[in-house]
Formats: C-alpha cells, sequence, structure tokens
C-alpha cells in the first residue's frame, strides 16, 4: 500500500493530466486490494448522477447512475463507504449492468471521494475480490487511493478553471485592442476627411487612412459621374501618400469596375490568375499587382457610385478578412463623405462631419476611465493568489468592457440618427457599491479619498451605464484638479438622495482650488479646458448632454476651497 500511495503522490506532482492520474490510481487499486474490476464515478451534480470517468476491464464504455441507485449510488448520497460480500442478497444492489455486460458481481467494496472542503465529488468500487472476501483493510487502502483521486481531480478543476480564465482575459483584450483600433481608425478617417476641400483631398485622405490600417503599397477609388455615367480611377501610392495619377476607365473595368457594377466586398491573394484582373493595372500602379482587396461605394439611392481598392499587402500571406471588413467600414464613412461633398452643402456637411468627430472624440475620451480600470485590477489580478479575489477582479475587468461597448453603441446610434437612454430601476445601494469598486483604488493612487455619503438606500430610474460615466468623468476631473500646481491630494465626495419633489439629486465635491474664473461660464461646453495637460474640453459637455437627455439638469458652485457639482435627474415612470 505504501508503494502505491508513494507513486501516486510522485505521478500527482509531476503532472495535471486528469485521465492519466486517474489510469494510474484504478490501476493501483486493482492490484493492491486484489480486485478483479474497478469503476471511477463523477457526481454530475446539475443531473443528480454518478457518471463513470474510467474503468478498468468493463465492456460497457459508459455507466449513469442516478445518485442513490445501486450500491455506488447510495454511497455518493451518503458520503458512508460500503463494503458488500454476497451482493445479490443486498437489496441496494442494481444487476442491471451485469445482465448488460454479462459480467457476474459477487461481491463490492465502494468508497466516497471528497474533496478538501469534505464534500463528496464521486464514488470509487472495486467489485469481485479475486482470492477471498473483501476486508477492513481493503477499504482502508480504497479510501487513501480515492483521496489521493479526488486531490487529482480539485488540482486538474483548478489549473483548467485558471487556464480559461487566462484564455478569457486575453481574448477581451484581443477585443479590446480590436475596438479601440477601430475607433481610433474612424476618429483618424473623420478628421481626414472633415479637413478636405477637394475631392483629391478627401481620396487622399481615406486612402492615406486605409493605406496605414491595411499596411497596404498602393490604393485607388473608383467615381462614377452621375451624368455622363463615365468612370475615374484616382491611384495612391504608399510612400506619397497623395492621389498621384487618374485614368479613364470602363464601367465593370478591373477590380474596382467588379466591385462598382456588382456592389460586392472582395479580395483576392492570386491576383493575376483572377478572371477579374486587368493588364492595364500594372501600368497604372507602376507595379506588377499580386494582391487586391476592394468595396463598393454605396450612393445615396442604394447604388454604388464607386468603389475602393488596396493593392500588395506588406504581409506576404496577402489580405485576410478582417482587412476586408476594415475596407466595409472605410468604404461605408467615405461614401458618406463624397456624397456630402458632391451636394455642395458645405453647412451641413461642416456640422455633420464635426458632431461625428466630436462624439468619437468623446468615447476615445471616456475610454481613459475604463481602461484605467482595467489596467489596475489587471495589476492587482497578478499580484494575488486568491482564486476568489481574481474571480472578484475579472468580474470588475468585464464590466468595464461592458462600458466600452455601452461607448461604441452610443457612436452607432448616433450614425443611424438615433438618440435614446436606457432608463430603468437602479437599486441605488448596488449603483453606488459598483461606484466604490471602480472609484476607490483608482482615486487612492493619486491619494484622493472617496467618501459616498449614501441618504437614500431605495430605488431612482436612470440609464445606469451613462450615469456612471458622469460619476467617471466629475471624479477624474476632481482627481486632476486635486493634484495639479503642486497640489497632492483631497477628499471628493458624492452625496446622493431626494429632494421634495421626489427628483434623485447627486452632489460631488472635491477639495481642490476651484474652477478658473475665466472658463467658469462655459465650463460645459464643448472644448473648454483649463489648460490641464492632456485635457480635451469634452467630459463636462458629454456630461451636460447625458443630463438632459435624462430631462434633468446639472450645475457647478465653485471657490477656493473646492467645486461642487450638482445632478438632478427627475424620476418619471415608465420607459
Amino acid at each position: 500500500m505504501t508503494s502505491a500511495l508513494r507513486e501516486v503522490g510522485l505521478a500527482l506532482g509531476a503532472t495535471l493530466d486528469l485521465d492519466r492520474l486517474l489510469e494510474l490510481i484504478l490501476e493501483k487499486i486493482t492490484v493492491v486490494v486484489g480486485a478483479d474490476r474497478a469503476t471511477l464515478y463523477l457526481l454530475d451534480e446539475a443531473k443528480d448522477e454518478l457518471v463513470s470517468r474510467l474503468a478498468q476491464g468493463n465492456t460497457v464504455k459508459q455507466i449513469r447512475l442516478k445518485v442513490g441507485e445501486g450500491i455506488a449510488g447510495h454511497v455518493g448520497r451518503t458520503g458512508k463507504t460500503l463494503l458488500v460480500n454476497d451482493v445479490y442478497n443486498d437489496p441496494r444492489f442494481n444487476p442491471h449492468y451485469d445482465h448488460v455486460s454479462g459480467y457476474r458481481t459477487r461481491s463490492t467494496l465502494a468508497v466516497p471521494m471528497k474533496n478538501h472542503l469534505g464534500r463528496t465529488i464521486g464514488v470509487v468500487q472495486v467489485l469481485n475480490k479475486v482470492q477471498g472476501d473483501f476486508t477492513a483493510v481493503d477499504s482502508d487502502v480504497l479510501s487513501a487511493l480515492a483521496t489521493q483521486a479526488a486531490v487529482s481531480i480539485d488540482n486538474s478543476r483548478l489549473f483548467l478553471s485558471v487556464t480559461q480564465k487566462n484564455k478569457q482575459l486575453l481574448e477581451t483584450k484581443e477585443q479590446l485592442e480590436h475596438r479601440v483600433r477601430d475607433l481610433k481608425l474612424l476618429f483618424d478617417l473623420e478628421s481626414a476627411m472633415g479637413r478636405a476641400a477637394s475631392l483629391d483631398a478627401l481620396f487622399s485622405g481615406v486612402l492615406s487612412q486605409a493605406l496605414r490600417a491595411c499596411e497596404a503599397r498602393a490604393g485607388a477609388f473608383a467615381m462614377r459621374d452621375p451624368d455622363t455615367g463615365l468612370c475615374t480611377l484616382y491611384v495612391m501610392d504608399g510612400p506619397k501618400r497623395r492621389v498621384v495619377r487618374a485614368y479613364p476607365m470602363r464601367w465593370g473595368q478591373g477590380f474596382t469596375g467588379f466591385a462598382m457594377k456588382e456592389n460586392e466586398a472582395f479580395l483576392t491573394n492570386d491576383a493575376r490568375r483572377d478572371p477579374r484582373f486587368d493588364s492595364a493595372l500594372d501600368d497604372v500602379l507602376g507595379f506588377p499587382c499580386a494582391t487586391v482587396v476592394a468595396a463598393p461605394l454605396e450612393g445615396e439611392d442604394g447604388e454604388p457610385m464607386g468603389a475602393v481598392a488596396l493593392y500588395d499587402k506588406a504581409d506576404p500571406r496577402g489580405f485576410t478578412e478582417e482587412d476586408r471588413a476594415l475596407l466595409l467600414l472605410i468604404a461605408a464613412n467615405a461614401a458618406t463623405a463624397v456624397m456630402l461633398h458632391t451636394t455642395r452643402d458645405a453647412r451641413e456637411r461642416e456640422e455633420r462631419l464635426t458632431t461625428i468627430g466630436r462624439l468619437l472624440s468623446g468615447v476615445i475620451h471616456d475610454l481613459k476611465t475604463p481602461l484605467g480600470v482595467i489596467s489596475g485590477y489587471v495589476q492587482m489580478m497578478q499580484q494575488t493568489d486568491s482564486r476568489a479575489q481574481r474571480d472578484q477582479y475579472a468580474e470588475l475587468v468585464l464590466r468595464q468592457f461592458d462600458a466600452i461597448g455601452a461607448m461604441q453603441k452610443d457612436v452607432l446610434e448616433f450614425a443611424r440618427g438615433e438618440k435614446s437612454v436606457l432608463v430603468r430601476k437602479v437599486y441605488l445601494a448596488t449603483f453606488f457599491e459598483d461606484v466604490r469598486a471602480q472609484l476607490e483604488t483608482q482615486l487612492a493612487r493619486q491619494r484622493v479619498e472617496l467618501v459616498i455619503d449614501l441618504q437614500d438606500r431605495g430605488t431612482a430610474r436612470f440609464d445606469e451605464g451613462k450615469i456612471m460615466r458622469i460619476v467617471h468623468n466629475l471624479a477624474r476631473n476632481a482627481a486632476e484638479a486635486m493634484n495639479e500646481k503642486g497640489e497632492r491630494g483631497g477628499r471628493f465626495t458624492i452625496t446622493a438622495k431626494k429632494d421634495a419633489h421626489g427628483a434623485l439629486v447627486m452632489t460631488f465635491a472635491d477639495t481642490g482650488p476651484g474652477i478658473p474664473k475665466e472658463i467658469a461660464p462655459r465650463i460645459f461646453q464643448s472644448f473648454v479646458t483649463g489648460g490641464k495637460k492632456g485635457g480635451t474640453g469634452l467630459g463636462l459637455a458629454i456630461t451636460k448632454r447625458i443630463a438632459e437627455e435624462h430631462g434633468g439638469t446639472i450645475g457647478v458652485r465653485s471657490s477656493s476651497k473646492g467645486a461642487t457639482f450638482k445632478l438632478r435627474l427627475p424620476q418619471h415612470e415608465g420607459p
């Protein structure tokens, strides 16, 4: 027995391969206990069943027992060892599996597998003592090996859980990187198009961003004149980053012509064998083209008015579906800009591009907070060995991705002409617990004490995600104010209560130097900032817009002892 336990212990420390460990344990069980066969069952709590994980010498591939059924099921229910040397005289024995397999069971010994918390997680059962009957010594040996099996299972499950958490973190990190990249691309794209005073400048700006995003060597716009039906190809090379050539082309000619005619985005990494290849393309580009990705530009009536294409990916493997999706995103935005330009309605174009640019700037501005929270909790996860603490931090990180998703939704809603808030019942105690969890650690790093005075612990109706953005904006501004010009830290106090009219009133007070007098009257206007490093002047403008979307108001009082913002949200029934 000692030798068997030592071998199992060494294997347990050398590998986390659960099947290999359990197979070794069953092998030792049959040898040490002197049994003919052995089976290991694991508890399926969801179905209240015991399921055979491994079996030796059994032709039945899998056995499923209801907890309480048969001798193994009885042990799984009671958590107590059961030794029966004449099973057919025991009412708990179920002969069904003997009938199915043709095997004749004479005696059995079954012991529970218990984890470190004392909970039964499975059963080990041996059948038919080779010589004589099973004894109490056999029971002790089997219990010891069952304990080793339970340790193996716990270790394996813990390992798989940590691996899965790490995988989830990597996936969420990649998702975040993709979202931030797309938002930055949209922002840069809108900025480039907003500065364009002519179609050539517009094409140059769009192609420049597309070439950089997809790492292509050259790009082109194909445009169809709505009056004459004639098509022109505007080509840009990578190094010069400007439209250097314009060529007349036939409707449907080449890759851009196909995308425009068929209103279809596509890619090919073997351009010269593609039936859409036009031999004149090499002369137009100035080099032999090998790979292409193209997308149509949809006009106001839904018909394509042009196309955009990129040539020769820097990566020798060629363009990918991700490049095609990016080009579709670029094409959609470029088509809008072209239509705005061709209508020659300068005022409308300027207002739309400015508004979209501000919205995207606001989203990028607000990304600072969730990114900061994510960074902080990921660092804390690296420093703790507590699984429960890591799970708590992971949940807080995932909430920040929900906030980022809400920001992205704002952009999409605006692009569709929608402006809405999701007003629903919110439990104030829970909401401000989340506020504390998200802000306390971050503010503490800046030596700012967070005080929450919750005078009403009932419920209120508001868009939880957007009001949380207000809280983050005001907290960040307060922390920066209390740490500028040699100041170091202070107190940030949040108070929540209902006024005489039933409206929810939140106040946010800091102990900083107050708002500069020269900007105080314009504090809620876009791009107004007190000159702090890296400031965009968008945080309070966004805060005011969210308050107004709720039908509420926000105001501020300021002195040399600090600033206090007061947010008032009327409470209305219904959606």
